[in-house]
């Protein structure tokens, strides 16, 4: 099971609202997920970052891939 963290859209239109989870990568980008692990809104000034450092830790010791995105949102947070 290829296992990625990646970003689950949330909001209204043109409102975007943002989830960061672990999933299997060959669910949707929306579809089912194994564990929320923070959250991201683009639309506040500065953008508003939560991760849970722990879990983020973990699951990328046991495998799971971020995505571009998520990586960077991670270095930000200084995680990784």
């Amino acid at each position: 099971m290829a296992v990625k963290i990646r970003l689950r859209r949330m909001g209204a239109k043109r409102a975007p609202f943002y989830r960061v989870v672990v999933a299997d990568s060959r669910y949707p980008r929306d579809g089912r997920f194994i564990e929320e692990i923070g959250y991201f809104n683009p639309m506040t000034d500065p953008a508003e970052v939560k991760i849970d450092a722990d879990k983020a830790k973990a699951w990328i010791a046991n495998g799971a891939q971020p995505t571009d995105t998520v990586k960077s949102l991670l270095k930000k947070e200084n995680i990784i």
